[in-house]
């Protein structure tokens, strides 16, 4: 069966709505990027991992809601989508909207994530 962009990053934005950590981390590939005008620029799956537990662990409520998953490669997909949550600290609210490009590796690994948002958070 043909690798499936579309399916894969359903598949990826699944395991990051139910907060399975070990799913998330076994679809980024060891020497992965992460790129978001969020975080900035991560290295590696160890620090990619350490970035979304952090995060996960600021904002456990977050309910994403994706408008638009689409081909744009053989090995390539992007996502459009929105986000909502609240700070576990602070209480404060955070509302984000953005796309973002997930490229995979022979094997379906997340090599690189670019996010892009339409208004900084």
């Amino acid at each position: 069966m043909a690798f499936d962009p579309v399916e894969e990053i359903t598949r990826f934005h699944a395991a990051i709505d139910a907060l399975d950590f070990e799913a998330i981390e076994a679809y980024f590939a060891e020497d992965a990027t992460y790129v978001s005008n969020g975080v900035g620029s991560l290295s590696g799956r160890d620090e990619i991992m350490i970035a979304f537990r952090k995060y996960f662990d600021d904002y456990p409520d977050q309910t994403a809601f994706t408008t638009l998953v689409e081909t744009i490669s053989p090995k390539a997909g992007r996502a459009v989508w929105s986000i909502r949550a609240t700070h576990s600290k602070t209480g404060e609210p955070l509302i984000r909207e953005g796309e973002e490009t997930i490229t995979f590796d022979e094997n379906g690994r997340v090599t690189r994530v670019d996010v892009t948002d339409y208004q900084a958070f």
